[in-house]
C-alpha cells in the first residue's frame, strides 16, 4: 500500500462531473416518461438524484447514461429502478396522533353526511388504507363509505389488494392502532398464516384500487377527503402546486384534507381556500369552492 495520501485518496468528484450526471438524470427522467409514462420529471432533484445513484451503485454501471440505456430496453430492470424511485414507506396507523385526532375532530362531521367518499393519494402497499377502514368501521361509518386508495406504482397496487403483511411488523401496527384510538384488538382485523398476517376480507369490500399519477393525471372528483401523507414532501414546489390544485379540484365543499406532519399549505397558492382544522396534524378543511379563472 502506498504511503502517500495524494496516490490513495480515490479522485475527487468536480463540479462538472456532477453537472454531467444531472444532464444525464434529466435524460433517464425524460427516457421513462417518453416510453413507460411516469413521470418524475418535477420530483425533488436531491431525492431522485440519491435513488438514482444508489440504483447506478448496485448496478455497476459506470454512467447514469448506460443505465437509461438499461431501462429502454430492459422492463424489469426499469421496474426494479421504479421501485427506487417511488415512495414506499409506510406502516399502519403511521403517526397514531394523527388518525386520534382525525377520530375526535373529523368523524363527527363524517356522520353528517349520508355518504362518505375518501381518497388516499399515494397509497403504496395499503397500510394507511385499511387504517382508515378499521377506523370507519369501529365508528359504524364504513357501509356507507367509499374509499379510493391510488398510488403510481401498480406493483404496490397490488400488494395493497392482497392486503398480506409481514407479522413481525404486527406488533408495531397494533402498538400504533393502541396510541390511535382504536377500540378492539387489531388481531379482529387480520388473520396470521405462517410469517405473515391478512387483512380480513371485509375491510376491502368497500375499496377501489387504482393507479393514479400526481404528476399527470385529473381531478378525482367530489371526495369528502383526501389523504395525501409524506408525498408532497418529495415533489418541487410547482409541482406540489400542480397537486394543491388538483385536490382542491377534487374536494367537495366542506371536504378535508390530510397531509403529513412535515407538509403545509403555505406557497401552495390555494392556503386561503382552506381552514386550518388541526395544524400540527395538517388537517384542513375547504371553505369555498374553486374558481377558476
Amino acid at each position: 500500500m502506498n504511503g502517500d495520501p495524494a496516490v490513495d485518496a480515490d479522485p475527487p468528484i468536480t463540479d462538472d462531473q456532477v453537472h454531467l450526471e444531472d444532464i444525464e438524470i434529466r435524460l433517464l427522467l425524460e427516457a421513462i416518461y417518453q416510453l413507460y409514462g411516469y413521470d418524475f420529471r418535477s420530483y425533488s432533484q436531491a431525492s431522485i438524484r440519491r435513488r438514482v445513484m444508489h440504483r447506478l451503485t448496485l448496478s455497476g454501471f459506470a454512467t447514469v447514461l448506460q443505465m437509461t440505456d438499461r431501462v429502454l430496453r430492459d422492463r424489469a430492470f426499469f421496474v426494479t429502478l421504479l421501485n427506487d424511485l417511488t415512495i414506499n414507506v409506510t406502516e399502519m396507523y403511521r403517526d397514531p396522533e394523527f388518525y386520534k385526532t382525525f377520530r375526535e375532530e373529523v368523524v363527527p362531521v363524517l356522520k353528517t353526511f349520508p355518504f362518505i367518499k375518501i381518497w388516499h393519494a399515494g397509497c403504496a402497499t395499503g397500510e394507511e388504507i385499511y387504517s382508515m377502514a378499521i377506523l370507519l368501521e369501529e365508528e359504524g361509518l364504513y357501509d356507507r363509505a367509499m374509499l379510493y386508495a391510488t398510488d403510481i406504482d401498480k406493483n404496490v397496487l397490488a400488494a395493497a389488494r392482497k392486503g398480506i403483511y409481514p407479522i413481525h411488523a404486527f406488533k408495531q401496527y397494533a402498538d400504533n392502532y393502541r396510541r390511535a384510538g382504536g377500540r378492539r384488538s387489531l388481531s379482529d382485523y387480520a388473520t396470521a398464516r405462517y410469517d405473515s398476517v391478512i387483512m380480513e376480507q371485509r375491510l376491502k369490500r368497500n375499496i377501489v384500487f387504482a393507479d393514479h399519477d400526481l404528476a399527470t393525471d385529473q381531478v378525482f372528483g367530489e371526495m369528502h377527503v383526501i389523504l395525501c401523507r409524506n408525498v408532497l414532501i418529495y415533489f418541487d414546489r410547482s409541482l406540489q402546486q400542480r397537486v394543491f390544485r388538483l385536490f382542491g379540484d377534487s374536494l367537495d365543499l366542506g371536504g378535508f384534507l390530510c397531509l403529513g406532519t412535515k407538509e403545509s399549505l403555505r406557497f401552495s397558492g390555494d392556503e386561503e381556500a382552506f381552514e386550518v382544522v388541526n395544524k400540527p396534524m395538517r388537517i384542513f378543511r375547504k371553505r369555498q369552492p374553486r374558481h377558476n379563472a
